[in-house]
């Protein structure tokens, strides 16, 4: 309610950049007095940089090799993509022309039976003992 009433007065534009000057000048005095106040924070950090990498050197050496990273195995070693059967001639026959192919389904190993049992028969109880 108050922002609309303010709307209503007039706007000092010279008393506005006056402002804006004075904060232009701080941060520029800011900026100039920085490195004397806190220039020993990129010191610091420079420093622990140079301390990471070396530690990093070192962790990269002791690495027996047994643990190393081995390279990625190329996707042609276990996929196999075999030839696709003809394209049917209408609409209708092309619904599911692949999957009619035992070859091409899917459910290359047999169809999921993930939460078929019941938590409460498991534990012996009634089926109502949750409600």
């Amino acid at each position: 309610m108050a922002d609309s009433q303010r709307t209503s007065e007039p706007t000092n534009f010279v008393h506005q950049d006056e402002i804006w000057k004075a904060h232009v000048k701080v941060e520029k005095d800011l900026a100039k007095v920085w490195p004397n106040k806190w220039g020993f924070l990129t010191e610091t950090y420079k420093e622990y940089e140079r301390e990471s990498l070396k530690l990093k050197e070192e962790a990269r050496m002791k690495l027996p090799h047994h643990l190393a990273a081995r390279p990625p195995t190329p996707p042609e070693k276990n996929i196999h993509v075999s030839r696709s059967p003809s394209v049917p001639q209408t609409t209708q026959a092309f619904i599911g022309w692949r999957s009619a192919h035992s070859h091409l389904q899917l459910e290359k190993y047999g169809t999921v039976h993930h939460g078929r049992r019941s938590f409460l028969k498991e534990l012996g109880w009634p089926l109502d003992a949750c409600s």
